[in-house]
């Protein structure tokens, strides 16, 4: 007597798309924490060097890491984009699992951020009073408003890139082109506008007075939500 076998049960399409993900891993991950450590040994081989006076040592190469975020979905939207349409995953799902991967994975930096940040004042800046993770003005006291702060950055870096992937299936390198002369046409109105009414002093007030929370995880997450918006809307005709 033979005894039926269940089927084994296939993960949801949104899912499966998430799993596809983690084989650009080094890319998604090694290589912006590579880039980030070797940005903290030159800053911290540099500062160990210059005589101390007792001074705070404050640097901002915190950066590289989200300046990096900004390449590493472009490489989704050109290589994993194809890949997953060729085994027959919607658009939808795509988007849903590459969401859900953004979030897991900003989160997941932003959690490693704070505990570093928590090694970094436990140990005095490494010894050298070095601010790399405790920049002043991204501190908020608070470690679940500070994994606030450091996540929320990677989510709207994450989709802007997958703005940018998404533009580029869609309408090749001139869509990416006009984007990027759009963007600085826009820009340069901005600053001629503020000059012209004198308001720099009024923008500098605004970043000065408003919350690390306010300015890094509230802000930045509505402009996330809205790239995931357009992200999703471009993504429904981009072509594999």
């Amino acid at each position: 007597m033979t005894t039926a076998v269940a089927p084994a049960r296939r993960l949801p399409r949104p899912l499966q798309v998430a799993r596809i993900q983690t084989l650009n891993v080094p890319v998604q991950m090694i290589m912006p924490w590579g880039v980030l450590a070797l940005s903290f040994v030159v800053n911290l081989v540099i500062f160990a060097l210059v005589p101390n006076d007792g001074s705070p040592k404050i640097t901002g190469a915190i950066i590289t890491i989200y300046i990096f975020t900004l390449v590493t979905h472009l490489v989704t939207m050109t290589q994993i984009f194809p890949f997953a349409l060729g085994l027959s995953v919607t658009r939808r799902d795509f988007f849903l699992g590459n969401a859900g991967f953004i979030v897991v994975q900003s989160a997941v930096q932003g959690l490693l951020m704070t505990l570093f940040l928590a090694v970094e004042e436990a140990t005095n800046g490494w010894g050298q009073q070095m601010h790399f993770f405790s920049v002043p003005f991204l501190v908020t006291g608070n470690w679940f408003t500070q994994w606030l702060v450091y996540t929320v950055p990677f989510l709207l870096f994450s989709f802007l890139s997958v703005v940018g992937g998404t533009v580029f299936k869609r309408f090749g390198q001139i869509g990416m082109w006009t984007v990027g002369l759009l963007g600085l046409v826009l820009g340069g109105l901005a600053a001629i506008l503020i000059t012209w009414q004198n308001a720099w002093p009024a923008v500098g007030r605004f970043f000065a007075d408003t919350s690390p929370l306010a300015l890094f995880a509230g802000y930045p997450a509505i402009l996330a939500a809205v790239a995931a918006a357009v992200g999703y809307l471009l993504l429904r005709r981009a072509m594999p």
